[in-house]
Order: structure tokens, then sequence, then C-alpha cells
């Protein structure tokens, strides 16, 4: 493991962050000023980056944007750690490519339980079979972890690729929130069922630029993979 990458610019919670982690077993990096942030993914490369919102220099959701906009460390899964807690505020951040949502003040058990959810994932992500799944004009590579839609290159966050492959694995197939929820985050209880609207919300939006809606919202059921036509749709 490369390492969690701390970024928090309050020294106390940054501390006791760290002291956590590595009392679990983690290797920690830490930085305190949203400049330093970019620079340390790219010295680093951490296996995940806690996040928080209020940077000094640039925040922490503009931060989460660039980063998933960096092919080299698209991959790499983020948690928002901030004292923004309105629903809005979550929106926000999960649609800037966040796999998850920390507010503070934080209950530390909860936190590392978010992290080796998460971690998990990934790891699953890494290990699992590299077959190709395709649907239309739609391909995910496994092995690549990439996805097409015809010669345009989808840029898809890790909660977004495992959301599409669940999908895209049993095409027409309807899966309830609850299985989305499972199969994105494993049983991680602390996840909203909010969150996974805002990520099918994220998944859409990247695959309709290049083609027609094939994300079917069945409103009190589910979601499916479905190139007949769409009845209902995320706002």
């Amino acid at each position: 493991m490369s390492g969690i990458l701390i970024v928090e610019d309050e020294q106390a919670i940054a501390l006791l962050i760290k002291y956590n982690l590595e009392k679990a077993g983690y290797e920690t990096i830490c930085v305190s000023q949203g400049n330093l942030v970019l620079p340390a993914v790219e010295k680093n490369n951490p296996s995940l980056i806690l996040l928080d919102w209020m940077l000094p220099e640039i925040s922490g959701l503009e931060l989460c944007k660039i980063i998933r906009n960096n092919p080299e460390h698209k991959n790499t899964p983020i948690i928002m750690l901030t004292a923004k807690g309105q629903e809005e505020d979550k929106v926000a951040g999960l649609s800037a490519g966040a796999d998850d949502y920390v507010t503070k003040p934080f209950s530390v058990p909860e936190l590392l339980a978010r992290i080796q959810t998460i971690l998990r994932r990934a790891g699953n992500t890494n290990n699992s079979n590299n077959k190709d799944y395709v649907f239309n004009d739609i391909v995910l590579k496994t092995k690549e972890k990439k996805v097409f839609r015809g010669d345009n290159y989808v840029q898809l966050s890790p909660t977004e690729f495992r959301i599409l492959k669940m999908l895209i694995a049993a095409p027409r197939q309807v899966f309830s929130r609850d299985e989305v929820l499972k199969e994105a985050w494993g049983n991680n209880v602390y996840v909203e069922a909010r969150t996974v609207d805002v990520h099918i919300r994220r998944l859409r939006k990247a695959l309709n630029e290049f083609g027609p809606d094939y994300i079917r919202t069945i409103r009190a059921t589910g979601y499916s993979i479905d190139d007949h036509e769409i009845e209902e749709k995320d706002s």
C-alpha cells in the first residue's frame, strides 16, 4: 500500500486521523494546504485520499475535480471530510467525484469502517476477472478499468465504474438501490441511499455525452441498463 493521504488544515484533526490510521496499520502522508495536494498525490501515489473541503489556497471540491480528470490518478478513491453537512453539500461533493462523504464531527470507528470498505472494494476491482463487457456501443474493460462509448473514452470515478459493471454484466436486470449499495460500497451501513442516486446521475451524464440514454430508473424499484424506451429518469 502506498499510504493514505490526509488533507486537513486543522492540526488537531489531522493528528487524530493520523494516529488512528497508523494504529490500524495504515501508512499516512499529511498535507495542510490545497496547493500542496497535487504534488503530494504525484509524489506518493496514495491508495486513498481523505480530502477536507475547506482548505487554504484551493478548495477540496476543486481538487477532487482536478484529480478525477487526471488519467494517472482518476481511480484513486477519495473521501470528502468536511463540516458542510447539508444535503446539497453532500450532492456537490459526490458530484465532483468523491466516493464517499464524511461530516465533522465524525466517529473514528465510522471513518475507519468507510476507509476499509472503499479500499476493499478497490482491491476487489483490481483482482476481479479481466472480462470485457459490451452493451451496444458501450465497452467496459475490467483489467484496464476503462470505459468506451464507440471511439470515445468515458471518464468515470471508481464507484461509477463498479456500478456500471454491475449493470452491464446483467443487462435489462433491475437492481434495487440496496443491491447497488452493496455492490459499490460493500456492507457499509453508513452510506446513505441518496448517494446511489447521485452516482447514477453522474454515470448517466458521462455516458450520455456520447450517445442515447441506456440507464433506466424504475421508480421505487431500482436501476437497469436497457436499450428499450426509457420511461423514467432521474432529474
